[in-house]
């Protein structure tokens, strides 16, 4: 039996995803990457290359706040973050781009969050 590659077979599916999911100026691409530590989610414009707006759990303004939370609480909490910070800049939709995750747990309540927090998927 081969040994599974975690890694690339979730590289596979995201480029897949990729293939469809485009981040426009006026709709950019909420990209979401989860490690088993940490979790980060940008907002990304795919026309110019450039990332927009970015938040993590590194981040020291969302480090403060997760002191003593669960993984999942920690995504709400990030989730939050980058809605706020992407609102200040005046982005309000966006398109979701899982990252080759399901749409499950972490990833599922960052955008739930997200949501809440005024951003249109």
């Amino acid at each position: 039996m081969p040994e599974i590659d975690r890694r690339a077979a979730r590289l596979r599916r995201h480029r897949r995803v990729r293939k469809r999911v485009f981040g426009a100026p006026e709709r950019p691409r909420l990209n979401v990457f989860r490690s088993l530590r940490h979790i980060y989610a940008q907002v990304v414009d795919d026309s110019q290359g450039c990332t927009l707006v970015s938040a993590s759990t590194i981040t020291p303004e969302v480090e403060a706040q997760i002191q003593g939370l669960t993984k999942t609480e920690q995504a709400r909490v990030v989730g939050k973050v980058l809605a706020e910070r992407a609102l200040s800049q005046g982005i309000k939709k966006v398109v979701f781009d899982c990252g080759g995750y399901k749409y499950h747990g972490r990833v599922k309540a960052l955008a739930d969050a997200a949501r809440k927090g005024g951003l249109e998927f």
